[in-house]
């Protein structure tokens, strides 16, 4: 039986004031997907996943998030924004910040599913252990587990991580793709990240975005493709396992 999809962008066009950030996007995403999405700075990436989630309209094209508007299809959507949008410092702990992810109403309490389905999501990243403590007190691999268990809490069918493991110490990096490869059995995952050597290895399909997508249902992208989505030259590198680099470049 195929795979249901759960999103697709047809002809997708953003513009922030003139200025084009999505050109021409064509992507489908189905429930078994594990898929990388490269590209510089600047690229779209983040839009892109803005896009799926029914924050930004784009100006032109079709967006369909399971089966329907992605201001509907949103309630099946987990998602992790950049590590940089949470305040370290505010005073709550790895419980509180959980909790978030339930569907309670405003000024309403947490019922007891709610609780348990935090206490479920906590277990699945292996952070059952430290739900009293403050988030300030974890480090940034905990942290961005306790995010992710966030996500988890309303038992999505899609995961959207937004470069998750940008500020994740490279042992905790290890860990943290460990962590992704179990969850890829329960949901679609979608993963933005800078780190085109460790997509290479750890993710299933992988695109390149800068403005327009490249992508072919597949891992493999070739030199000619990444060199005009990152506009410098890139250089195939093969130590144990292949993956490509960035060349020094002006």
């Amino acid at each position: 039986m195929a795979a249901a999809e759960l999103v697709r962008l047809d002809d997708v066009w953003v513009h922030y004031d003139g200025t084009p950030a999505l050109e021409g996007v064509h992507l489908s995403l189905y429930q078994d997907d594990f898929l990388g999405i490269i590209g510089p700075n600047g690229g779209g990436k983040t839009t892109l996943l803005k896009v799926i989630l029914g924050l930004i309209r784009p100006q032109r094209g079709e967006v369909a998030v399971m089966g329907a508007s992605p201001q509907a299809g949103r309630r099946a959507i987990g998602y992790v924004p950049q590590n940089s949008l949470f305040d370290r410092d505010f005073p709550v702990s790895a419980w509180d910040v959980v909790l978030m992810g339930s569907k309670a109403r405003l000024f309403r309490r947490y019922s007891e599913e709610d609780k348990r389905k935090a206490a479920g999501a906590l277990e699945t990243v292996g952070m059952q252990e430290h739900r009293e403590r403050w988030m300030g007190e974890l480090s940034g691999g905990q942290q961005q587990r306790v995010l992710i268990a966030r996500a988890l809490v309303s038992e999505p069918r899609l995961l959207l991580l937004d470069e998750p493991t940008a500020n994740i110490d490279q042992p905790m990096q290890a860990e943290f793709y460990e962590l992704l490869s179990t969850l890829k059995e329960r949901m679609a995952i979608v993963l933005v990240t800078h780190d085109i050597s460790a997509v290479s290895v750890h993710v299933e399909k992988i695109a390149c975005l800068n403005r327009r997508l490249y992508y072919h249902g597949t891992k493999e992208l070739d030199a000619e493709e990444l060199e005009e989505a990152y506009q410098c030259p890139i250089q195939l590198i093969a130590h144990g396992v292949p993956h490509w680099v960035l060349k020094e470049h002006r």
